[in-house]
Parts: C-alpha cells; structure tokens; sequence
C-alpha cells in the first residue's frame, strides 16, 4: 500500500500521535500510521483522516496492526465501526525463546 500523502495537516497528525519519529517517516508505513491514529488520534483528528482514508484501509490497517499498538477500548470500538462481529482477539506479541540471551550478572 502506497504511502500517505505528505502536506502539512497529515504531518500535524503524525507528529502528535507518532511523536517519537519524523512525521515524514510515520506517514510512509500508511497501516501502522492508521493503526496508530486508531489509538491515539483525536475525535478531530480522525476526521482529518477521514478526508484521505476510507473504511476499507482503516479495515486493512486493523487487520495488520501490529501488537501493541492498538488498546483493547480502541480494539473493540474500530471493529464495532468497520461491522466485523465477533471480535477476534488482539494481536500478540511474539516472544522466541530460542533467540534468547542469558543475562549474566557483572
């Protein structure tokens, strides 16, 4: 899926609700941004979004979220919008045991 346009209200929007890499960054993962927006952007925000993002990516962007992004309010709402009943369950995050470093004391 192609980036979100960058212009200066969607890079208002990234800043805010990524805040902790370049909005230009945040904007090109067009998923993981809405997925983020789902969480943490505001009522007017969204509506923003709205302008650029139909129901089919918010979907797609819920479908992909990656684990621990999107709370579980968040999670139950955004399903509740698209129509997808039941609910499934969160992603979760993956822990490989296999790649695991012993912790040595010093």
């Amino acid at each position: 899926m192609k980036p979100l346009t960058s212009n200066p209200e969607l890079r208002k929007i990234a800043a805010s609700i990524i805040w902790f890499e370049p909005p230009e960054t945040a904007l090109r993962d067009r998923l993981r941004f809405l997925a983020y927006a789902m969480a943490h952007a505001t009522a007017r925000e969204l509506a923003v979004l709205r302008k650029y993002v139909g129901d089919k990516e918010f979907a797609a962007a819920l479908a992909a979220a990656p684990p621990g992004v999107i709370d579980k309010r968040s999670w139950a709402y955004w399903h509740a919008m698209i129509g997808r009943s039941p609910v499934p369950r969160m992603p979760d995050r993956s822990y490989d045991k296999s790649q695991r470093k012993a912790h040595k004391p010093t």
